[in-house]
């Protein structure tokens, strides 16, 4: 099948004007250009079959773009959407009418915010909009709150708990969101617990709704620690404060009513990252009555640990719950996830035994 002369002109004549993307509307059997002056379109005349005449214009435009008639290599899928692109080839990429051709770009890491701005006219999608939120300059440019309010607008409509935390997390990146559309996603995550995690995510030291600090905290804030207990005192002294009663009561929140075990995972992942300086030979991969274990040994070996215990107001079961909390993650929770994949409320009775013990942890710090 060949395409129509009128077709094969006015697309040559499209291309001839330097359009900085294409797309291709299948339903209306339309080419679309976009240019600095606005849109161009191309109403096509099909010679036979729609899916076949549409294929003759992406070989059209392929050869053309990169001159190669063949059309876009969609076998190089997965090494694309690991953003494998060279830079210098990402404008081409979006002449092509493909849309897996977008996606590679989306993916690219040289990915600069006008050509997210093409890409995103060229396919509006959520997960294209998350790919480009990972990107700095789309985050720091023009089109990053454009992204992020669309995907606030979709993110009732996303099914998969964890594309929901990816969303919110990336939503929440500085500058994208104003407070009162950040506080409504607040409200939200009543009702869509993972919502939370994103949150512990992306401003796990600005949370809305921010509650009293622990009455220990003035105490601990009066006295700097010494060389030896400096990091366990930053960290407990950020435990304790406003913002740190916040993080935790927001995990506790997490914990309450978890959906999948993915959302376990990455909280308990996000609780342990929080700690981490509780922890300085690295993350742990131990079942909890080894954490608690691990936790009674270190209070005795760790002179940093001593220290902050026989500072005044401080629980020595305080100090320990930073070690236990810095070492969650999925040994925590092998001997349940890993021959079940129950979800939601009977996953949640199969990690009482388990979540009972951290969250006492957890309690003892507010």
């Amino acid at each position: 099948m060949e395409l129509s002369p009128q077709d094969t002109l006015r697309l040559n004549v499209l291309l001839a004007s330097q359009p900085q993307a294409i797309r291709i509307n299948e339903s209306t059997m339309t080419v679309c250009g976009l240019s600095p002056k606005g849109e161009a379109q191309v109403k096509l005349n099909p010679t036979g079959r729609d899916e076949q005449y549409v294929k003759r214009v992406k070989e059209l435009l392929s050869g053309y773009v990169l001159g190669s008639p063949g059309g876009y290599p969609v076998y190089l899928q997965r090494w694309t959407r690991m953003g494998q692109m060279r830079d210098d080839s990402l404008e081409q990429l979006l002449l092509l009418g493909e849309p897996e051709a977008v996606v590679a770009a989306v993916c690219a890491q040289g990915l600069t915010d006008e050509l997210a701005r093409r890409a995103w006219w060229a396919m509006e999608d959520a997960t294209n909009a998350r790919h480009m939120l990972n990107k700095q300059a789309v985050v720091d440019g023009a089109m990053g709150p454009v992204l992020a309010r669309y995907l606030v607008e979709h993110l009732p409509f996303e099914a998969e708990p964890e594309q929901q935390i990816d969303t919110v997390r990336l939503v929440l990146q500085p500058g994208l969101l104003d407070p009162w559309e950040i506080d409504g996603l607040w409200r939200k995550a009543q009702r869509k617990p993972a919502y939370y995690v994103g949150f512990l995510a992306a401003r796990p030291d600005d949370l809305p709704a921010p509650l009293a600090a622990h009455p220990a905290h003035a105490t601990l804030a009066a006295g700097a620690g010494t060389e030896t207990t400096a990091p366990l005192h930053a960290l407990l002294l950020r435990a304790l404060s406003s913002a740190g009663q916040t993080y935790l009561d927001t995990v506790q929140r997490v914990f309450d009513k978890p959906s999948n075990q993915d959302v376990v995972n990455l909280a308990l992942d996000l609780v342990a990252d929080y700690f981490a300086a509780a922890r300085p030979e690295g993350k742990a991969d131990l079942t909890l009555p080894e954490l608690l274990a691990d936790a009674d040994s270190w209070l005795q070996r760790s002179t940093e640990a001593s220290g902050l215990c026989a500072v005044d107001g401080i629980d020595g079961a305080q100090v320990r719950a930073l070690r236990v909390l810095a070492g969650l993650g999925y040994g925590v929770v092998r001997p349940v996830f890993s021959d079940s994949t129950a979800i939601g409320s009977l996953m949640r009775r199969k990690l009482q035994p388990v979540l009972a013990p951290m969250l006492d942890a957890l309690q003892r710090l507010r």
